[in-house]
Formats: structure tokens, C-alpha cells, sequence
């Protein structure tokens, strides 16, 4: 099929194919890149508007000490290594603080998978400390923690299933499910980049249980690195499938953003980084896959974000033309990707992000965790229509299966 036949079929309201998908990600002329770019923007500006949001919060990773060996990690470390933290109660209250000083809606926080982390034998206790720690100091504030990854491992080391520990978390306070540990939903990927990692099957379940039991989750993919296009269109398509599930199903969450997360090889483990063969993202190719995800995406996941941390405040208001209407948070501070060595930063004032958007002539307003809008003082003022699973959406989702 033509690449304008496939962009008219999503300009319509259609799901694009897998084929279809693959077809927009190969190389194209000038002609091409610019009516996918076209294409995207449109759907955007149709499905959730003009304006761009941003959401003031505060980036907390408590440990870098894992049990885990990913090839693309220059975070983790062993717990006698130089370098290996595990931050206790004050150091992250004190984190929590200064970010509710400036404004802060929400925490995210996730960590290394430490064994030693535990409470009276149980891993469960320590990550429910973690929770208490925030919650209990700001009741107000959203806790955005613990990705499918962390809920597997604290139902391996406690023998629990994985709705007992998300009913735990739910109950503890967590608000959301960072949609992390997804990488490339493709095992054969999997294999090379994160063997010890949960898989693919197991991600989606974990995601699916966290929707049924009421806990929103984010979703992200790790681009750029050995996959090939058509697994990142897998990648995209497993989403597709486990979001329209959740919301035929009637279920109390579902994913509420998709984020391309372009992989940055410089401090990688050195096998990965000489087979990727560079040290940052390309800027073009994390755009295009930003647009197509945006089309093949949007009638079900309608929040698209592209990562500063990763390409930088530039880079990421360029992705605001491709599709994207969300250009993420303030963080105050990011470890992860920097360590791997990202260039974008580590915190952007509101004023900074504020100003990005402005340059590409865009409304700009706060948001939560949930995408709701957010008045000065914090406050949510009302669910964004953009929230991604809100009654209105859900009823032309259901038209548009039975049209």
C-alpha cells in the first residue's frame, strides 16, 4: 500500500496494520518524512488539541544496587561497589520536600532490584515503607512508582502473586505504574538486551492486572539501539491490543501515555554499545518513530511525550511537531540515563518548559499524573478530555469497532 493511502486511513479514524506500520517506518524521501510528520501533528491537534502539557514533579530513584545485568545499564550496581547507594527515610523526605516547595504534584520513584532490601524477611515490607515514607509526610501528593519489573521481583522474593503486591501498593497509596522494564516488547530482543528481565507476556500481564484492580500505568519503548522496525511495530501493537482490552473490558485504569525513550549508548556495558555503533539518539530517527507511534497509537492512547532527559529541551520540542502534546516533567533530578550519558539534563524549571513550548507557538498548561489540568496552587481543576480513557473517548473507541 502507498504511504498515502495508509496516512488517509489513519486521517479517517482507522487502525493501521502491522504491514502498514512497518511500511511508514522504512526509509522515505523528503515528501514522505514530511506528510507522516503532517500526519501525526493532525491527529494530535484532532485528538487531544492545541495545547501542550507538563507536569511538575520530582524524579527519586532510592537505589542503584541491582540484581540484574542489562546490557544497556550504566545505572546498577553491585552493593559493594564504589558508587552503589540506597537512600534511607530522610534523604527522601527531604527530596520530597524541597519538591512540594516548588510545586510538585507527583513523586516518581523506582529503583535497582536490591535482595537485601527487606523488612522483617519480606521485600514487600521495604517497598511499602517507601511509599509510607512519601504518603504518609504528603497525602496529597501523587506517587507515580514501581515498574512491572519491580512488581515481579517483590512477588518472586516474597512468594506472592503479582495482585497481591499490586493490591499492596494500590492500597498503600500509589497512585500509577510507570509503564518502565517494557523496553522492546519482543523476546527475542529481550534476550540480548535484558535477559534476566521479566518477558514480554509477563510485562503485559502485570500492566493488564494493574488496569483491572484501578492503577493507571504510563507506557514507553526503548528505541534505537538492535531492534528493527518491525519489532518496534510488535512493540506498538502488543500496546494497542492490551489498551483496547482494558477499555472494553470495562476496567478502572488503563495506560494514560506512550513515551519513545531513544537509547543512549555512551556509558553503556561495551559489547551493546560497539553493536549499536554511536553514543546518543539520532534526533531524525527518534522523530519518525514519535509520529508513527502517534498514528498508529492515537485512537487509543492519545498522550504522547518525548524524553528530554534524552534528547534534549531542543530535540523534545521538535517532537511536538511529530506528534507529541506533552513535553513531560520538571523532574528536579535523574540518574539513570545520565549516568548512561544523555546530554538533555537532569531538571528543567517550569519556566524552561514553559518556554520550549512557547517557541513552537503552542498553549501551554499544568498538568497531574492523570492529565488533569492543575490551577497555581496545585490543585486539579478537572480531568483533562486528553486523559486517554475518559467516557467520551471510550464511546467512539466502541463506534469505530462496530462502524
Amino acid at each position: 500500500m502507498e504511504i498515502e493511502q495508509i496516512l488517509a486511513k489513519a486521517l479517517a479514524g482507522g487502525d493501521i496494520t502491522p504491514t502498514e506500520g512497518v511500511a511508514l517506518l522504512q526509509p522515505q524521501d523528503s515528501a514522505a518524512l514530511a506528510a507522516i510528520r503532517d500526519t501525526a501533528d493532525t491527529l494530535r491537534q484532532q485528538q487531544v488539541g492545541e495545547t501542550v502539557t507538563y507536569v511538575v514533579n520530582r524524579n527519586i530513584n532510592f537505589t542503584n544496587i541491582c540484581e540484574q545485568h542489562c546490557s544497556f545499564c550504566a545505572f546498577r550496581r553491585d552493593a559493594e561497589a564504589e558508587g552503589a547507594y540506597w537512600l534511607d527515610v530522610a534523604p527522601m523526605l527531604e527530596k520530597t520536600t524541597e519538591a512540594v516547595a516548588v510545586g510538585a504534584t507527583e513523586i516518581c520513584m523506582q529503583g535497582g532490584l536490591n535482595p537485601d532490601a527487606k523488612i522483617n524477611g519480606r521485600s514487600l515490607n521495604y517497598y511499602l515503607k517507601l511509599v509510607d515514607t512519601i504518603k504518609g509526610s504528603f497525602p496529597a501528593l501523587h506517587l507515580h512508582a514501581f515498574s512491572p519489573q519491580e512488581v515481579q521481583f517483590i512477588a518472586r522474593q516474597d512468594g506472592l502473586s503479582y495482585r497481591d503486591v499490586l493490591l499492596a501498593f494500590r492500597d498503600a497509596g500509589v497512585g500509577s505504574l510507570p509503564g518502565t522494564a517494557a523496553e522492546v516488547l519482543d523476546d527475542e530482543v529481550r534476550r540480548v538486551l535484558c535477559p534476566e528481565k521479566i518477558d514480554s507476556a509477563t510485562w503485559l500481564e502485570i500492566v493488564g492486572l494493574a488496569h483491572e484492580i484501578g492503577l493507571p500505568t504510563t507506557s514507553t519503548m526503548l528505541s534505537g539501539h538492535i531492534e528493527t522496525p518491525a519489532q518496534q511495530i510488535t512493540h506498538l501493537e502488543k500496546l494497542r491490543q492490551l489498551q483496547r482490552q482494558s477499555l472494553e473490558a470495562g476496567h478502572l485504569a488503563a495506560i494514560t501515555e506512550f513515551i519513545v525513550l531513544p537509547f543512549v549508548g555512551q556509558e553503556a556495558p561495551k559489547p551493546l554499545r560497539r553493536r549499536v555503533g554511536r553514543d546518543q539518539p539520532v534526533l531524525a530517527d527518534a522523530l519518525l518513530l514519535i509520529a508513527v507511534a502517534r498514528i498508529y497509537l492515537g485512537n487509543w492512547i492519545v498522550n504522547h511525550q518525548p524524553s528530554w532527559v534524552k534528547l534534549g529541551l531542543s530535540g523534545a520540542a521538535e517532537a511536538l511537531t511529530w506528534g507529541c502534546n506533552d513535553i513531560g516533567g520538571t523532574l528536579m533530578e535523574e540518574h539513570i540515563t545520565t549516568m548512561a550519558g544523555a546530554q538533555g539534563g537532569t531538571c528543567m524549571t517550569v519556566a524552561e518548559l514553559r518556554g520550549a513550548i512557547a517557541a513552537c507557538n503552542r498553549p501551554a498548561r499544568q498538568r497531574d499524573t492523570l492529565y488533569g489540568f492543575v490551577d497555581g496552587s496545585g490543585e486539579t481543576l478537572s480531568t483533562s478530555a486528553s486523559a486517554g480513557n475518559t467516557a467520551s473517548n471510550r464511546q467512539s473507541r466502541s463506534q469505530s469497532l462496530t462502524a
